[in-house]
């Protein structure tokens, strides 16, 4: 059972479900969930990388 846990709140996680949303229904606190599951997420970056150019992003004035 444990394992299915396990990889439920990896897959969460990998979805970009905010931390705190996988801790509160994994029953943990957020510091617990990421020092367990911190080194699992994976496969986000490009995702990342394109929120911090959205970000960056300053329209040129017209």
């Amino acid at each position: 059972m444990y394992d299915c846990r396990n990889t439920c709140l990896t897959a969460w996680l990998n979805k970009g479900i905010p931390p705190a949303q996988v801790a509160e229904w994994a029953g943990n606190s957020v510091p617990v969930l990421l020092a367990t599951y911190a080194r699992c997420i994976n496969g986000q970056l490009a995702n990342y990388l394109k929120q911090i150019e959205d970000v960056r992003y300053v329209p040129e004035e017209v």
